[in-house]
């Protein structure tokens, strides 16, 4: 069924909403420091944008990594307008992948946030693209509407910032 089709009928909206929802605010969530207001504010901006730009969703890719993809861009929006809003974390490690030793796996989450706090909010942003969401230099540096060579550049601070701020600690 087309997004259009969903909108348009109340019932098919609700279920679909009910669906999709979740997975989206985890997405932003995980990505946005754990701030709830933050990821809240930004999960209304996407579905928001998502109905806007309804015509625009191919049936045939999944709706939630198009959602994702609308947040990413409304976080990039966010970060960009805050500047260095120190107050502001992005994980980069995602809750508790060390199953083998789940007290390790926070002891690291919490030293990386720590360290994520220190640096600039771009700083951030580029960390997590690269390493979380996995975006190439030319998807980040399109995202944040920086050439790509200025995107390397500011990856390369970015890294040699966090090694500086978390004591070059190869275990995170």
């Amino acid at each position: 069924m087309r997004l259009e089709a969903i909108v348009a009928d109340e019932a098919a909206f609700r279920a679909w909403y009910d669906a999709v929802l979740p997975r989206v605010y985890r997405y932003l969530l995980s990505r946005c420091g754990h701030d709830v207001a933050l990821a809240e504010e930004l999960t209304q901006q996407t579905f928001v944008e998502a109905i806007r730009r309804r015509r625009q969703f191919d049936v045939r890719s999944d709706a939630v990594t198009w959602l994702c993809t609308i947040g990413r861009n409304k976080l990039v929006d966010h970060f960009r307008h805050a500047g260095r809003d120190q107050r502001r974390q992005l994980r980069l490690l995602d809750g508790g992948n060390d199953s083998g030793n789940p007290w390790r796996a926070a002891e690291i989450r919490v030293r990386v946030d720590a360290t994520l706090a220190r640096l600039s909010a771009e700083q951030r942003l580029v960390l997590v693209f690269r390493y979380l969401d996995g975006l190439t230099v030319r998807e980040i540096a399109t995202a944040i509407g920086r050439s790509e060579s200025g995107t390397e550049s500011l990856l390369v601070r970015a890294r040699e910032a966090f090694r500086r701020a978390h004591g070059g600690d190869p275990d995170a």
